[in-house]
């Protein structure tokens, strides 16, 4: 068999010259985070996606990552450094979604940035934290709650507006994040209609333990099954991840699903020329799991080495659906 290689549209490679490298290196779709900025703000990129596609006399799908009911902490004047044993507010500290107030317990972890950071609540009324693991934080990142899930609307106003201008840039698909089950699926099918996208594709991202109880019911009303492992990865302990993407690869070839297996894939080459043997084999095992999509974030849209990465995942990515099973 042969898939798909998506890479994440970034600062590093948004100029036509590096769009036309990972192009010619075998990239055939284009990941465009929202849950940072709208279509409209993401313009000037679009316009060099375009001129390097014409360039190349290639296309790609373009799928718009929404932000959907992920919490994130609000933006920064400037990067935080949070230390280790010191203790904060949140709201003071750094801006955090209104639903956490009422909603925290004394002794929850949250974790920041896809689990880069961890505090400790002492005092859930206050919003009062101890930081347990420290480091940088910047804006507009990722916060989970472990073990729990606050609520929030499938679809933001923002992913609303995004979805009405999506015909106007392009778009090809969406991804759905959090999906807790069939619920959420309705309700983005529902949105599509209101805002004449009815065409999208709909990428369902199972990132945390609701999606991955629920689904055999996500699974037949998606066009394609996500197994994001960031978010997944920190719903669970690390070591049960693997066995979450087995279930999904399997339960997908079983029901004729096509999927997706995405997130720190070559992540070693945010920062190196070349990938880590471990991540070699990573790639080359999801492709020969039949995964039909593989997709690179943050080594193409933020990497030192965006068209290295593209080019690795090619390669190793073909020998896996090769040898697919």
């Amino acid at each position: 068999m042969t898939g798909k290689l998506y890479g994440t549209l970034g600062p590093s490679c948004a100029d036509p010259d590096t769009l036309r490298a990972l192009l010619r290196a075998g990239m055939r779709g284009v990941r465009l985070n929202l849950s940072h900025c709208t279509l409209a703000e993401s313009a000037p990129w679009l316009a060099s996606l375009r001129r390097a596609e014409a360039a190349e006399g290639v296309s790609c799908d373009l799928l718009i990552d929404l932000q959907g009911p992920e919490l994130r902490i609000g933006a920064l004047a400037s990067p935080l450094t949070l230390r280790a044993g010191e203790t904060l507010t949140l709201g003071e500290a750094f801006p955090v979604p209104p639903c956490l107030r009422g909603s925290l317990l004394d002794g929850d972890e949250l974790l920041l940035d896809d689990g880069a950071l961890s505090l400790r609540v002492t005092d859930a009324e206050g919003l009062v934290c101890r930081v347990e693991r420290g480091g940088v934080l910047s804006s507009r990142k990722s916060l989970a709650v472990v073990g729990r899930e606050l609520p929030a609307p499938a679809l933001t106003e923002m992913d609303m507006e995004n979805l009405r201008r999506a015909k106007e840039y392009g778009v090809t698909a969406l991804m759905q994040p959090f999906v807790r089950g069939a619920d959420d699926l309705r309700a983005v099918r529902a949105a599509l209609r209101e805002t004449g996208a009815e065409e999208l594709k709909i990428f369902a991202k199972i990132e945390n333990q609701t999606g991955l109880h629920r689904l055999d019911e996500i699974i037949p009303l998606a066009d394609v099954v996500i197994c994001a492992r960031g978010d997944l990865g920190n719903a669970m302990p690390l070591w049960e991840l693997p066995r979450a993407q087995s279930l999904i690869t399997r339960k997908c070839r079983a029901a004729g699903r096509a999927f997706m297996i995405s997130t720190q894939m070559l992540h070693s080459m945010h920062h190196a020329a070349v990938p880590t043997r471990a991540e070699v084999t990573d790639v080359y095992q999801a492709a020969k799991s039949g995964a039909d999509y593989l997709l690179l974030t943050g080594e193409t849209a933020a990497g030192e080495y965006p068209v290295e990465a593209m080019t690795y995942f090619a390669k190793i990515a073909a020998n896996g659906w090769a040898d697919a099973e």
